[in-house]
């Protein structure tokens, strides 16, 4: 379980994706280091398991929970409480046979608990209860950690959790048959000098590399990109660096209202901003 949580973690962050595993080593020797593991301790431990998952859930990170969670009933209760909050929850059955688990045994537990030094193992003298019906099943003796977790990762993405295309580089840069004409009509407009930074970043969105922005950010997206670290348009696009293209008051109030600006640098013209909109810039909103 911990292993295929902990891949999926490193899977989803590599990805920008915001996600946290948590397991019986970093619960159980801190929130949960009071409790044991009769019946009634291990209700109390997935409950609050549940709790904190829901919290990170609220928060927009992927909780990842690998526990035993022996009973039916205490893997309900974690339902109900994200679904009660309008969050969503997966269930995931690693199912491994018990001689499989125990062939691997990489802490030693299920060796002492044949030996009678753990009591209240489950599988060995505590029973488990499988899941009815769960979302996801990862049978870890036919498939390899990599393939449970593009499993897991199919179901997020048809559900909505994960972003399912890739987004397409697209092209910005004028044409070589239409750099010409392209040329006489930024001549013609009006035009702001731009800093080297600012020529930087007209190349990434030039290039595509920041799709799917197609020029510096509008307010609305501005703000996505502030407060979610993401864009909201139809889908979510990570984005937590904003793109944006600061001028002067005096630059503002000469060319608000053209519908097409030549951005120059050095007196070269560089590109032309269509349809460009300007905003306040509001330090409370950094």
């Amino acid at each position: 379980k911990t292993t295929i949580s902990f891949a999926l973690e490193e899977y989803l962050v590599s990805r920008g994706i915001s996600a946290y595993g948590l397991d019986g080593d970093n619960i159980r020797t801190g929130l949960n280091k009071n409790l044991g593991f009769s019946p009634e301790d291990r209700e109390e431990n997935i409950r609050r398991v549940a709790e904190v998952g829901k919290l990170f859930a609220d928060s927009g990170s992927v909780a990842l929970c690998a526990f035993v969670s022996p009973y039916r009933k205490d893997r309900e209760l974690a339902r109900s409480l994200h679904i009660e909050a309008g969050l969503p929850f997966f269930e995931v059955y690693v199912d491994t046979p018990l001689e499989e688990c125990e062939n691997r045994d990489t802490k030693g537990l299920y060796k002492k608990a044949r030996a009678g030094l753990l009591k209240g193992f489950t599988g060995i003298d505590h029973p488990y209860e499988a899941p009815v019906n769960p979302e996801i099943v990862c049978k870890t003796v036919d498939f390899s950690v990599e393939e449970c977790v593009q499993k897991i990762v199919k179901v997020l993405e048809e559900n909505d959790i994960l972003p399912v295309e890739k987004p397409q580089i697209e092209d910005l840069m004028v044409p070589a048959e239409r750099l010409t004409e392209a040329m006489k009509e930024a001549e013609r407009l009006p035009a702001v000098e731009i800093t080297k930074l600012d020529l930087q970043w007209l190349q990434v969105l030039g290039e595509g590399w920041a799709m799917p922005l197609k020029g510096f950010m509008k307010e609305k997206e501005f703000l996505q990109c502030q407060h979610f670290n993401c864009l909201l348009d139809g889908k979510v696009t990570n984005q937590s660096i904003p793109i944006v293209l600061p001028c002067s008051s005096a630059d503002k109030s000469r060319l608000d209202g053209a519908s097409a600006i030549t951005l120059r640098f050095n007196n070269e013209p560089k590109a032309i901003l269509r349809n460009p909109e300007f905003y306040e810039h509001r330090k409370e909103e950094r």
